[in-house]
């Protein structure tokens, strides 16, 4: 079997979110720039990737384009791990971080799909393990900035059958507001490392007082592993979605940083690097709990993983509502649950009407 074509294409999905749209991205975000990879083998088998595009999906589809695609096309399909490893050697002058990884990362996830696929098998089932049929989700919601509006998304949560909620405000006002209407479940903290180590010290009593499950990237540089280690005791921390391969994740607990590391499939290097690090938490003792604000073949390939692996305690679902989805038969959370894709590789069938929609390059 071999590879007889690579190709990306850029969906740009508007989206609601009952905010401003500003404070987490450079401009204000009202739509998901999905980079969408089809990998197609010469017995017909055909996979579904996706890499982190938000802001970034025109420099992304470049590195697939002009070094992805010839590397790869007329390849023999071997195993996936194997394949994307020697990619990564190949396009190691480019970066092993940021857009060079976010490429590569929806590249393996095609083929982990096709691999899935070539067996009749979800991934789940391909890559073995605990065979859950619902995974516990939290409702991740944006950044509002206004009081007033945390509760009323607080609450619109809660009546959505939640159990547990992510905020991403950086202000006290705002998240003891939250907390005052969501009392009784989970709650957590990301402020997109908007505070210093001295901010996030001061900040750590009070969230300790409401309970927080965990406080996610208070610092920046996300990988000062050493300052996170510092903060450590008063409330479990969490940081991963901004790194790249199992190799700074096994840096990240080497130096006891967090509690949570928190991979992200678009961008960590997909399945393959995705899969090193859920061995590591294994041994490790611990819970990963993974970066997931996308609704593509990332979406599916991160839910197909949680549902083969006990090490993942929640699916992190982004709390807002697209004009459309650019799959078939969307799973979407009911009471705080998501049942994973039943169908062959990870699940993700694209919706041809929606491809030609929004398809901007």
């Amino acid at each position: 079997m071999k590879l007889i074509s690579v190709e990306a294409q850029i969906l740009d999905i508007p989206f609601s979110d009952g905010g401003a749209g500003e404070g987490l991205t450079p401009t204000p975000w009202r739509s998901l720039e999905i980079v969408l990879i089809r990998v197609e083998t010469d017995t017909g088998l055909v996979g579904w990737g996706e890499a982190f595009g938000y802001f970034c999906s025109k420099a992304v589809k470049s590195v697939i384009d002009r070094m992805i695609v010839p590397a790869m096309t007329g390849q023999k399909f071997t195993d996936p791990a194997t394949m994307i490893t020697a990619l990564q050697r190949k396009l190691v002058l480019f970066g092993r971080y940021g857009i060079t990884m976010f490429a590569i990362s929806g590249v393996d996830i095609a083929l982990w799909d096709i691999a899935a696929k070539a067996k009749q098998k979800t991934l789940a089932d391909y890559i073995g393990g605990i065979g859950r049929n619902r995974i516990p989700t939290y409702a991740s919601l944006v950044r509002y900035g206004d009081a007033g509006a945390v509760r009323s998304f607080t609450e619109r949560a809660l009546e959505d059958g939640y159990a547990t909620l992510k905020l991403h405000e950086i202000t006290m006002p705002e998240i003891e507001a939250s907390r005052e209407v969501a009392q009784e479940v989970g709650f957590i903290v990301d402020v997109n490392c908007n505070w210093s180590i001295e901010d996030t010290r001061a900040f750590l009593p009070p969230l300790r007082d409401l309970g927080t499950m965990w406080l996610e990237e208070p610092i920046f540089p996300p990988e000062d592993f050493a300052g996170l280690a510092s903060l450590a005791g008063t409330v479990p921390l969490a940081a991963g979605e901004n790194l790249c391969t199992a190799y700074q994740f096994s840096a990240m607990q080497a130096a006891g940083a967090v509690t949570f590391p928190q991979p992200s499939i678009t961008k960590v290097g997909g399945v393959t690097e995705f899969l090193k690090i859920a061995d590591a938490a294994d041994q490790a003792g611990q819970q990963l709990m993974p970066h997931s604000p996308y609704f593509g073949p990332g979406y599916f390939a991160t839910l197909q993983i949680a549902a083969a692996r006990e090490c993942i305690a929640l699916f992190e679902y982004l709390y807002v509502w697209p004009d459309a989805f650019p799959g078939l038969n969307q799973p979407l959370p009911r009471q705080g649950y998501i049942a994973p894709p039943d169908g062959p590789g990870i699940g993700f069938s694209p919706d041809p009407e929606i491809l030609t929609r929004y398809r901007v390059a």
